[in-house]
């Protein structure tokens, strides 16, 4: 592999030739062989367009020269469509701040600038990572902002559609099952009669309350650290560099950003991401359950509960012939306990904050990204893969109220809880069900048996 000298402060190294990085970014690469996993396209992103409009607005305040700011923000502008994607080649486990992340988008931002603004090699009127790229910032505030920002699009862009997609998903179902009557159950044994329209609104009402603690939490992520630098004192920083970036970034995105108004608490903590990822945590909870029953309730086809049919979608076994599993449901599953590790890990990275900053930044933005893209893509799954195509076996239902002895908790207004657990155990002994043994025994006349049964 051809390679060129770079220098930076401890001296110089060997950086591939066609790199748009520079030394630093190369340290970070040789020092931190630690996985496979780099930071998502979507932190990148917000990464590039926080530097875009720095450079912006430090062009307004005339802190850098008008070439400089139009050839970053243009730069920038490359990154924030796609093109420079395999620049981007520092491990997520890195410095904790994210410096090396932070320099490598410094470094390759600044080769692109100088590439459209035409410095020539060895010129000092080239545009340089640190003093025109990074004016006015720090990693400890930029990192923590690019998680906020990237979350937050990521949320509003993917997570919520995704979520209100699969609550119409089940709300339809709902209302396609309304009249058709089933047993409830719980301890997951027998209970009383409901509908399977009404069970499918309370899967529709789980996704519907998750969708407002969403709601309620996203707002906390409005808040930026930009202008705080190192510490959260603003060192470096011209007084209105924060104030006109967020307006820019807000009217770039379209979401009210705002700068915070402590930061030096957004700084050293991350509180925000950890409630962020507690309300993840619960959507995929609430995926799980409804998993978890559709795939009971789908049980069989012979020996399980076998009340609704899911889509059959592909073989079941390498071995059994006919088998056919709830795929869709399985890959939920999955993907929430995947969310759950995750949170523990935000969690756990959260508790890194010493004094004025974290030091767990990039595997919190890594895990929250992740988190809400599974999440997005399971749902919409799930919703066009499963729920849209279940149908009710309406027979099996029929036969399981039918059948249950449950049935006699209609008997209590007539007879009283006692006299209806006898009828119970009689129906239970004599393998018949609780009309059968209400008509045989004449607990009840006809129309008593009518208004009680509901025929």
């Amino acid at each position: 592999m051809k390679t060129r000298t770079e220098k930076d402060a401890l001296g110089e190294i060997k950086v591939p030739a066609d790199a748009m990085y520079g030394a630093q970014t190369q340290r970070a690469v040789e020092n931190f062989r630690i996985s496979d996993l780099k930071l998502q396209f979507p932190f990148i992103e917000a990464l590039a367009l926080i530097k875009k409009y720095a450079a912006i607005v430090n062009g307004e305040l005339g802190l850098i020269k008008t070439e400089f700011s139009k050839a970053i923000s243009e730069a920038a502008g490359e990154i924030i469509e796609g093109k420079h994607n395999d620049q981007f080649v520092v491990d997520v486990f890195q410095t904790g701040s994210g410096t090396s992340t932070n320099m490598n988008i410094n470094e390759v931002i600044a080769t692109g600038a100088n590439r459209i603004a035409g410095s020539k090699e060895g010129s000092s009127e080239k545009v340089h990572p640190n003093d025109h790229v990074n004016l006015g910032q720090s990693s400890n505030d930029v990192i923590p902002s690019a998680i906020n920002i990237s979350v937050f699009k990521l949320i509003e862009d993917k997570l919520e559609p995704a979520l209100k997609k699969l609550s119409g998903s089940l709300s339809v179902k709902s209302n396609e099952f309304a009249d058709v009557k089933k047993l409830g159950r719980t301890h997951l044994q027998d209970a009383v009669e409901m509908t399977l329209g009404q069970e499918f609104s309370g899967y529709a009402g789980q996704v519907n309350k998750d969708l407002e603690l969403l709601s309620d939490v996203k707002k906390y992520l409005l808040e930026l650290s930009l202008g705080g630098t190192a510490i959260g004192t603003g060192i470096n920083t011209h007084p209105d560099f924060a104030s006109k970036l967020t307006v820019l970034l807000s009217e770039a995105t379209g979401i009210s950003f705002r700068e915070t108004e402590n930061h030096f608490s957004s700084q050293s903590s991350q509180d925000v991401s950890v409630a962020v990822s507690g309300v993840l945590n619960t959507i995929a909870v609430s995926l799980a359950k409804i998993a978890n029953d559709i795939r009971w309730l789908a049980s069989g086809p012979r020996a399980g509960l076998g009340e609704i049919n899911l889509p059959v979608l592909q073989p079941g076994s390498s071995i059994m012939p006919g088998k056919v599993n709830p795929v869709v449901p399985e890959a939920v599953l999955q993907v929430a306990a995947h969310v759950t590790g995750n949170d523990a890990t935000v969690t756990a990275a959260a508790k890194g904050g010493n004094f004025e900053l974290n030091t767990m930044l990039p595997v919190i933005a890594y895990n929250l990204i992740q988190s809400v893209e599974i999440l997005s893509s399971v749902s919409v799954v799930f919703a066009e893969k499963c729920i849209d195509g279940i149908t009710a076996n309406i027979e099996k239902c029929n036969y399981n109220v039918e059948n249950s002895l449950d049935m006699a908790v209609k008997l209590i207004p007539y007879i009283g809880y006692d006299r209806a657990s006898d009828v119970a155990e009689m129906a239970y002994r004599k393998g018949k069900t609780i009309m059968q043994v209400v008509e045989e025994e004449g607990i009840l006349d006809k129309q008593q048996i009518g208004k009680a049964f509901g025929i």
